[in-house]
């Protein structure tokens, strides 16, 4: 390995907490016993939500992230002219089928056990947003004020003790929906598509990071203000990569601003984490004298005090722990490899005005394309990622993004195809299994880490399966049982020959029906004993 590739990835090992090969071996790190599993698949979800919720249950997922679409439940979206008489803060005053998935989607989810992760987002509807060239106007400068009142509005709704029926909010009444206590703030605010304009001045000045400050902050206060302060709201939700090209005018107004750029706008710092000064921060909303900064954080709370910040880190269809770098050769990324970047940042900026917290990195979104990656490779490098993202003491969610691949192979990165038939990626994903060390010396013992994920729902241990050589029947060498809820384990196995090792699970009885009894394998790896 080159010299600087090999100091690149012990930078990463090391922010990740698994430089050295003693890390290999040591105790888990606090992630391990709380990460929990994300998935999103909004299609799907609309499409049939009592059985994709089903599915996922049966495959062990904690979470489902959905967007909540600010135009899809505003009246007259598509009108410059807010409603008269329209109290945006009321839920019953908007059209109650824009809420009909969502009421449904909450109730279902409920009663599988499986918790709800709104991220709040564009487009906003016309009458909520600033012009823009023409197909921009859901997403350009939309008003912070009015969507904090749709925030409200959702908050009030999603507070546990709002009856629909009723149209108002009675706390113990059987009609109540349940609660909703996970939130984001807009999705991926850097990426022109979903908030613009990103820059202007021929991309010399960044405009969407002010504009994201605003709608975070009016998002904040909403959630506060309506029993919501205790939840976990995270903010960010940032795309990974973008464009750095400032000489070809990009990113332009629509395009997607490199991450880190993004942030130092959003935190008013320079690239030494100084804070902005003069006309150049007056520019980009940020305080222009020292007094100003000393007061920043107090001004925009969720800046500072959020539960976490979530990012989107997909790799660019490679191998975990390779590289990537953007136009200009700069760590300006916030990828896989890239995440200590990210970290170091939000570090910094609480140090710049006189805070101290270290925020979680949550990954809401995430997958891996295949193709380009091989239905062989896939499933090997999901499991290492999630390995890897077990080990870290920072990252505490791991996501999956979308169950069934969408038409024209548009993102392909779910775990079946078109038309809903498993991939290799089901199984892995199922039950994640991964060895950081593939060949031993004969009598020494091998790292073996799984994640019995529907065990969560469903409890049962599980076997750890090994077939000596190429051939033959697998053999049970040891039972491995979850150490949390989370359903992972940890474990080192002396293997008597080199041969192929796997996971199988049973569905116990608890499981439905069709289920129950079925044994379902992981995907299976190849070690060496020498």
């Amino acid at each position: 390995m080159p010299r600087t590739k090999r100091l690149i990835t012990t930078l990463a090992l090391t922010a990740l907490g698994l430089a050295g090969s003693a890390a290999v071996q040591a105790a888990p790190a606090l992630a391990s016993t709380s990460q929990e599993t994300i998935f999103q698949d909004d299609t799907q979800l609309h499409a049939d939500t009592a059985g994709t919720l089903q599915t996922l249950k049966e495959l062990g997922v904690d979470r489902v992230r959905v967007f909540v679409t600010w135009a899809s439940i505003a009246p007259n979206p598509s009108s410059t002219t807010k409603p008269r008489g329209f109290d945006a803060t009321d839920p019953a005053s908007y059209p109650q089928s824009g809420f009909a998935f969502y009421d449904n989607l909450v109730t279902e989810a409920a009663l599988d056990g499986i918790g709800v992760y709104f991220t709040v987002t564009g487009p906003a509807p016309s009458w909520a947003a600033h012009g823009g060239p023409s197909g921009t106007n859901g997403a350009w400068k939309p008003s912070a004020h009015e969507f904090g009142s749709f925030v409200t509005a959702l908050a009030k709704r999603y507070s546990g003790s709002y009856d629909p029926a009723l149209g108002t909010q009675s706390p113990g009444d059987p009609g109540d929906l349940p609660k909703v206590h996970y939130w984001g703030i807009w999705n991926e605010p850097d990426y022109g598509v979903d908030l613009a304009p990103q820059t202007i001045h021929g991309s010399a000045l960044e405009v969407a990071p002010a504009v994201y400050r605003g709608l975070l902050d009016a998002a904040w206060s909403a959630l506060h203000a309506n029993g919501h302060g205790s939840d976990t709201i995270l903010i960010g939700e940032l795309a990974p990569r973008g464009q750095t090209t400032v000489r070809f005018g990009l990113p332009g107004t629509s395009g997607g601003m490199v991450p880190i750029r993004f942030l130092r706008a959003l935190y008013c710092v320079d690239a030494n984490g100084k804070p902005l000064r003069g006309s150049f921060a007056a520019q980009r909303s940020c305080p222009t004298n020292s007094a100003g900064s000393r007061g920043f954080a107090s001004a925009h709370p969720g800046l500072f005090q959020a539960t976490g910040f979530a990012d989107h880190p997909y790799p660019t269809s490679q191998a975990p722990l390779v590289p990537t770098w953007p136009n200009g050769g700069t760590n300006l990324y916030t990828d896989w490899t890239q995440l200590p970047a990210l970290e170091q940042f939000l570090d910094k900026a609480q140090r710049t005005y006189g805070q101290h917290r270290r925020f979680a990195i949550y990954n809401t979104e995430f997958g891996e394309k295949m193709p380009p990656v091989s239905q062989t490779n896939g499933p090997y490098y999901l499991n290492w990622f999630e390995y890897l993202s077990w080990r870290s003491s920072r990252l505490v969610s791991y996501d999956q993004y979308l169950l069934v691949n969408p038409p024209m192979g548009n993102f392909p990165s779910a775990l079946e195809d078109i038309h809903g038939r498993k991939l290799a990626i089901y199984s892995a994903f199922r039950l994640p299994l991964y060895l950081p060390a593939t060949t031993a010396g004969r009598g020494r013992s091998l790292e073996v880490w799984g994640d019995l994920r529907p065990a969560k729902f469903y409890p049962a241990s599980g076997e750890l399966q090994f077939q000596r050589g190429s051939r033959g029947a697998f053999t049970t060498i040891k039972t491995v049982t979850g150490s949390s809820r989370r359903e992972y384990f940890d474990t080192r196995v002396t293997f008597p020959a080199s041969g192929t090792v796997r996971i199988a699970w049973a569905y116990p009885p608890s499981a439905p029906a069709e289920l129950a009894g079925t044994t379902v394998y992981s995907r299976s790896q190849k070690i060496t004993i020498k």
